[in-house]
């Protein structure tokens, strides 16, 4: 995502706040920043959007979601509203190109989703930028059969866009990495690139080993506030200033088999000995490749810092 756009959407969320808001369905409450006047979405149509959701903490604004640190837009079926004011109904006051802020109710979202309300909430509102990408429509009278292939081919056709435009900027956003965090990295014959930070001792993990490593993964951009991309970590503080902190995970050194892993973590970790860090960069065919996984897109570079505290 351009900087620029992300300026905007920090000042759209800004203007928000001060700017009187229309009163919508329920407890809703929205501002359109641009209309292009197309048809307006409805039940039964899909969408694709970018979008930010942020609560109102004490300690200022928390993003619970957004699509452009993920550099993955959402696919919103439009279904029959839960309750007035929800998500559903307030996309229905758009067309594709689109914008708005809405503030959602969170208590109701909560009721009608089963999800539990975020803590830590200031008041009991989320507000969510929307920017409508493409919509497509369901004809009057359309089979639901006919409808469903016609979805699947729509998402079929946009994914291959992601994909081909992650693997066509791929070797960019290493480049960026490099240049903007000022490394001065070594490449080595697979195409991983790395800076040992402490070799650590003589003794090197096998592939039958299993390692205990505090480590920290993030993607090459970084988010909208300027904070690095993380996406996991062993490292309790780090996961709290990243937002996935889970109180169900491990924060200390983790046990893992290393044959088990992906191939350019491997390479890397077999580079230093215990008590060595090293930072890898490694491009997606020494990772998660061509698929992705998870969080993690197809064609995307990933960074992990790396602490081998221990073989076993």
């Amino acid at each position: 995502m351009k900087k620029g756009v992300i300026i905007i959407l920090a000042a759209t969320l800004g203007l928000a706040a001060c700017n009187k808001f229309e009163k919508g369905e329920g407890d809703m409450t929205y501002k359109i920043y641009n209309s292009e006047g197309k048809p307006k979405i409805k039940e039964g149509d899909f969408v694709k959007l970018n979008g930010i959701q942020v609560i109102e903490t004490k300690n200022g604004d928390s993003t619970l979601v957004n699509t452009y640190d993920n550099e993955r837009p959402a696919f919103f079926p439009i279904s029959k509203s839960m309750f007035k004011g929800d998500l559903a109904s307030a996309l229905k006051l758009l067309g594709e190109g689109d914008s708005a802020v809405f503030k959602l109710n969170l208590d109701s979202m909560a009721k009608y989703s089963g999800q539990p309300k975020p803590t830590g909430a200031k008041d009991n509102f989320s507000t969510f930028t929307i920017k409508i990408e493409k919509v497509l429509h369901k004809a009057a009278n359309e089979a639901d059969s006919t409808f469903e292939k016609k979805k699947r081919s729509f998402f079929e056709e946009e994914y291959k866009v992601l994909i081909a435009k992650n693997k066509a900027n791929e070797a960019s956003k290493i480049a960026k990495y490099i240049a903007d965090n000022n490394l001065k990295t070594q490449k080595t014959a697979s195409g991983l690139q790395y800076v040992i930070e402490t070799p650590g001792n003589t003794q090197r993990a096998t592939l039958t080993d299993t390692v205990m490593v505090d480590y920290t993964g993030q993607f090459t951009n970084k988010k909208a506030d300027g904070k690095i991309n993380v996406f996991d970590t062993s490292d309790a503080k780090i996961a709290k200033e990243a937002g996935i902190y889970s109180p169900m995970a491990q924060y200390s050194a983790r046990p893992l088999v290393l044959g088990q892993l992906a191939p350019g973590f491997i390479e890397g970790v077999q580079m230093i000995g215990v008590g060595g860090k090293i930072k890898i960069i490694i491009p997606s065919k020494l990772g998660y490749g061509e698929n992705g996984g998870g969080p993690i897109n197809p064609f995307t570079p990933l960074v992990f810092d790396i602490y081998l505290k221990a073989i076993k």
